[in-house]
């Protein structure tokens, strides 16, 4: 990782409508920590979401793999060169950053913007989710929160200027593909758990559906390049049959956790369960791979292609109306997204009833006698069944969400998983 404590900075502030950005940077340096007090400010007086822009050098050691490549004639890339260069002839500070054309490009939509896009796209990684990654405004060289890094502004899209027309679609472009690249990011997840469970189960049924899901992925990636090109994909894509496999996952998800909690309400309160009385609602939930850990990564799996999905139809409608990007982009995301939601919420609720199930001896009232694999085999149970809510992602305040770009020489973008800053 790259040490930014002795960097200078360049950073703009974008806004997202025709409307006067308050001036409360002020034109001097700035450390992180005021930067952030900035965004909040920002965020609450302007009358149109604000993002802000920041320049920083680029790692020498990048994982490219995690995002989405997009070439420097893709409309993304040119809004990023158009502003960068308008920057440029005003700034010495931004001229210097970025004279050698590599930059790593941090956008960061403050809390009440990064809500407009609805908090439950984005949310906190486990540590093994973010391996190799970056953070590069945000983490040190000692992976702790940089608070040395001196910030300079440098531009403005206030009302009428030149970098209006460029920080509407820059935003959208910019939150669109993080966006998607986050959610591609939880179906390669996804599809790696589900490949190794399906190896060990040996279930036909299972695996037709995870083929289903796993083969929308072309049409989507298509699609995906279309919008961003500004086009407007036809049916010949696929995208109609994508969709209506995906619509079908998401079905069956629905209907297993509804028979879940059913299964959860009829359990007796207070008293312990029996592995096999468990197991019966929930098979294979005794093993280290079973058919319900299974059911889990479909229903992943499911979401995030449908999240990815509703980014694209919320791009196309946003950008029939180019008077109203940022706008239309987050109605139409915040429509689709309810749903996601509640199917997302009711497993986390199932999987938090489950983990603190107490499990009781077999054969009721009478005293067992335990052989020493029943033992291991009651201890290793319980053991999986607690740490089934570890990985439960609970509700909290919104946070800012970091959009990352690698900027090359020749003006193409890899743009990584928006994540929370």
């Amino acid at each position: 990782m790259i040490d930014y404590r002795k960097a200078t900075v360049p950073v703009w502030t974008l806004a997202t409508g025709d409307v006067r950005v308050p001036s409360v940077a002020g034109d001097g340096p700035m450390t992180a920590e005021r930067l952030g007090e900035l965004r909040g400010v920002l965020a609450a007086l302007a009358d149109a979401p604000i993002a802000t822009l920041e320049a920083h050098p680029l790692p020498d050691k990048l994982d490219r793999s995690r995002g989405i490549p997009l070439d420097a004639a893709s409309p993304l890339a040119q809004h990023l060169s158009q502003l960068v260069t308008q920057a440029a002839r005003n700034s010495s500070t931004a001229a210097k950053a970025t004279a050698a054309g590599e930059n790593l490009y941090v956008m960061v939509l403050p809390a009440k913007v990064a809500a407009q896009v609805d908090q439950g796209i984005v949310r906190p990684m486990m540590s093994k989710a973010v391996a190799g990654g970056i953070r590069g405004p945000f983490v040190g060289s000692d992976n702790k929160a940089v608070g040395g890094a001196t910030f300079v502004p440098v531009g403005k899209a206030a009302a009428g200027s030149a970098a209006l027309t460029v920080a509407a679609p820059l935003v959208l472009m910019a939150v669109a593909v993080g966006v998607s690249a986050h959610a591609d990011q939880k179906r390669q997840q996804a599809i790696e758990h589900i490949t190794e469970l399906l190896e060990q189960l040996h279930e036909d049924k299972l695996d037709d559906e995870h083929s289903a899901l796993d083969g929308c992925r072309d049409a989507i990636d298509k699609a995906t390049a279309i919008l961003l090109d500004q086009g407007k994909p036809g049916i010949s894509l696929g995208l109609d049959s994508a969709v209506h496999a995906i619509n079908t996952a998401l079905g069956a998800a629905d209907r297993r956790l509804a028979r879940w909690q059913s299964a959860l309400d009829k359990l007796p309160a207070g008293e312990g369960v029996e592995i096999a009385t468990l197991t019966k609602s929930f098979p294979g939930i005794d093993e280290e791979g079973g058919r319900f850990r299974a059911h889990l990564e479909l229903a992943t799996l499911a979401t995030a292609l449908k999240r990815r999905v509703n980014v694209l139809q919320a791009v196309e409608h946003a950008q029939s109306n180019p008077d109203n990007l940022f706008e239309s982009f987050t109605r139409a995301l915040k429509r689709d997204q309810q749903r996601l939601d509640e199917l997302e919420s009711g497993i986390a609720g199932v999987l938090l009833r489950l983990s603190v199930l107490e499990l009781a001896r077999p054969g009721g009232l009478r005293p067992p006698v335990f052989t020493p694999g029943e033992v291991d085999r009651l201890m290793r149970t319980m053991h999986r069944i607690h740490r089934l809510g570890d990985d439960v992602t609970t509700g909290g305040r919104a946070t800012d969400v970091a959009i990352e770009m690698a900027r090359d020489r020749d003006g193409s973008l890899v743009v990584f998983p928006a994540v929370p800053a």
